[in-house]
Order: C-alpha cells, then structure tokens, then sequence
C-alpha cells in the first residue's frame, strides 16, 4: 500500500503547472490559511547547521509597494501580486546569533546549552573560517536560496502562482525597507497570487532541457 501524501503525478502536474507569473491578477487575494502554510514553509527551510542567517520580509504597506516597480527595474509583480517577500540575507554571523540558536535548540530539544558546548565551538570555528576566506556573505546567500525554492514549491502544490524576481536593486531596497539597522540586506524577492487571464506567458510550452542532457548517472 502506498502512503505517500502526495502521488508523483501531483508532483510532476503542479510542477509543470507553475511558471514565473508576469502579470498578477491584482483583485485576487491568497486565503490566510494558505498563506499562513507558506510562511510556514519559510520558517521550516533547511540551512547549513540550522543556523537560519535571513529573515523574510512580508511587504504589506501599499505605500511602500507602491515605490517598488521604480527599484525593480519596472516590474508590476511588486504591487499586483497579493504577497511579496523579500529574502534578506545577514552580514555577519555573530558570536550571539550562535548562541541564540543553542539556547533554541536546548528549548525545543530538552536538553542544556551546556550539553551543546562542543557543536557551538564547531559552529564558531566554521564562521570564523568562512568569515577569514571572505567567504561568509556568499556561504550566508546561497543559503538564502534553499527556502526561496521551497516556498516556490509549495506554493505550486497549492495552486498559487510565483515569480523569483532576482532583478531588483537591492541597495535600495535595503534603505526602503530599513535593513541595514538589522544587519540584512535584500538579495532577492518572490511575488505570490494569481496569474492574469492577460498573462501571455500562462499559455506557453515550459522549456526544459530533456531529461539525459541534465541528469547525468555516473
């Protein structure tokens, strides 16, 4: 008997299904009990060690999606889409945010931050080394990008639309959105709602390379 949740044809259908949406239908609103699944599914992502170095940005002030397109090279999926998040990514990774996370796995797991001593040394070493290479802000960002794909795939499986927006400035962005104070600063964006009826790009072939060509057995 299969107990799998979710049959592979589900799977392979929502995936095809899902494309970056150009044009949101602006009147079309995601329910709060889907929503409330996605922003779960942002708090759930995986990261290198658990360390979590980002904090996901909920834009909601029409005032302040209202100045997005001008600092998004024109793209309208800032203010269309019912929802956008802003994946921020942290400059640093400090000594606290270490301990902040040891203190929360003793929390949840029941056990003691002494009991942990020796994973927080490891934790430590590792920053620092990423940190001595320059590496740091580029190990931290392409952390980033495991939730971004997550959220993107749930949100298929919910029949909600998406676009990964990457063309945004985030200089600007990081100023708008008062990231510096936090130590973050914007890396990219991904707009959630409904497809327009207008959206041409709806109705196009998804275009893949076929399967022998990307997947290589070895």
């Amino acid at each position: 008997m299969d107990t799998r949740p979710v049959s592979n044809e589900t799977v392979l259908r929502q995936l095809q299904w899902r494309y970056a949406t150009k044009e949101f239908d602006a009147a079309r609103k995601i329910s709060q009990a889907d929503w409330e699944t996605l922003e779960q599914t942002l708090v759930l992502a995986p990261s290198s060690y658990g360390l979590q170095p980002w904090r996901f940005i909920v834009v909601q002030d029409p005032a302040v999606r209202a100045q997005l397109p001008a600092i998004s090279w024109g793209q309208r999926q800032t203010v269309d889409a019912s929802h956008l998040v802003v994946f921020a990514v942290q400059k640093e990774l400090s000594v606290e945010h270490v301990d902040r996370y040891i203190r929360r796995t003793a929390e949840v797991r029941g056990t003691t931050v002494e009991a942990q001593e020796n994973f927080r040394q490891m934790l430590l070493g590792a920053i620092q080394g990423a940190t001595d290479t320059g590496q740091l802000r580029e190990w931290n960002s392409r952390q980033v990008y495991l939730p971004f794909g997550s959220l993107m795939t749930v949100a298929a499986f919910l029949g909600i639309d998406s676009c990964p927006m990457e063309g945004i400035e985030t200089a600007k962005y990081d100023e708008l959105l008062g990231l510096e104070k936090h130590g973050l600063t914007a890396l990219a964006a991904c707009a959630l709602g409904f497809r327009s009826k207008s959206d041409k790009y709806a109705q196009l072939p998804k275009v893949r390379f076929p399967r022998d060509e990307v997947v290589l057995y070895v």
